[in-house]
């Protein structure tokens, strides 16, 4: 069964090896992290600077095999309302097997009954199908006319906004 609890910081080094390459690693952070590769001492700084995150609550997906998936949860609004998911993943072998639809359910259960979110969002990148289908069979919607374009590496990436309101 497919549980959520806050991220640990030996949760990192298991994270951090499902980022193959780098256009994986730009998928899966767009700019934040700043360089690929990214390492757990990396990841475990980047959660422990509360200074520039306060809002930031990275949560662990995990069941009797360990760790299977990782996001993080941030509120963007004073009112507490609006809650964005980012740095979505989960475990290479676990991909296409429903686990990341899971998890995104129960971090979706989690923001509206627990959090108190009536919105939750998140941005995906249009080269990325398998994951902007997960999240459309979660429950998200596309946000007609809101994609963002990044700059990575020289390229232009389109960045694909999703909601998913409270009912």
């Amino acid at each position: 069964m497919l549980r959520l609890r806050p991220f640990k910081p030996c949760d990192a080094e298991k994270i951090v090896s499902w980022i193959p390459d780098e256009h994986a690693f730009y998928l899966w952070s767009a700019d934040r992290y700043g360089h690929y590769p990214i390492t757990a001492a990396d990841m475990n700084r980047y959660y422990a600077n509360d200074d520039q995150n306060p809002n930031l609550w990275p949560m662990t997906a995990f069941d009797e095999s360990g760790v299977v998936g990782h996001l993080i949860m941030r509120f963007t609004d004073a009112e507490k309302k609006v809650l964005r998911f980012g740095f979505i993943i989960v475990d290479l072998s676990k991909r296409g097997k429903g686990y990341g639809k899971a998890m995104i359910q129960l971090a979706a259960k989690y923001a509206f009954e627990i959090a108190g979110a009536e919105k939750i969002t998140l941005g995906v990148f249009a080269d990325n199908p398998a994951a902007y289908h997960c999240y459309l069979a979660a429950g998200f919607k596309e946000v007609p006319g809101a994609a963002e374009t990044y700059r990575i590496n020289g390229e232009d990436w389109e960045c694909l906004e999703l909601e998913w309101n409270k009912e």
